[in-house]
């Protein structure tokens, strides 16, 4: 069986918080600019040691190298296309950026905040705009009640708050 595989359906969007746009730039600067001369220092060290087929550390060196490569190329191809949206012309509507406060289901309060796909956690509540709830939510206002059908079933979410934390709003 081979290890192609098709492309996968839809990309990822294009948009960031200004917020993540400095965080991913931050990163890329630290692996290219500091971690990755490192490695190679070590790799040439390991690597003068002589038998490269039985030295742990070569073949370690080696593996961490071409995952820095691999996040690299990632980066740079990625941050040139990334675009942090303006402030949203209607701050009481949900868009891209605004941190939202929910009651689920009359009974569970939730915040989230969405945001790009290279930056969502939901552990911390930072969902990709792509995700299908915050899809569910784009253009909400404050006290509108949607019905969202997620993997537990049909959920009644009515919007209490809506905040946008990157943008001062006037």
């Amino acid at each position: 069986m081979s290890r192609w595989r098709p492309p996968s359906g839809e990309r990822a969007s294009c948009y960031v918080t200004a917020e993540g746009y400095a965080r991913l730039q931050r990163e890329y600067d630290h692996l290219w600019r500091e971690r990755r001369p490192e490695v190679v220092k070590a790799l040439a060290a390991a690597a003068a040691e002589g038998d490269r087929s039985e030295n742990a550390e070569y073949q370690y060196r080696k593996k961490e190298l071409g995952e820095i490569d691999r996040r690299v190329r990632y980066l740079q191809r990625r941050i040139p296309s990334l675009k942090v949206p303006p402030a949203p012309d209607d701050p009481g509507r949900v868009y891209f950026g605004a941190e939202v406060q929910l009651l689920v289901d009359d009974d569970e309060e939730r915040q989230l905040r969405i945001v790009g796909a290279d930056e969502a956690e939901a552990g911390t509540g930072r969902v990709s705009v792509d995700a299908p709830l915050p899809r569910a939510l784009i253009g909400a206002r404050v006290g509108d009640v949607i019905v969202f059908r997620g993997p537990q079933g049909e959920q009644e979410l009515e919007v209490l708050a809506i905040r946008y934390p990157d943008v001062a709003v006037p």
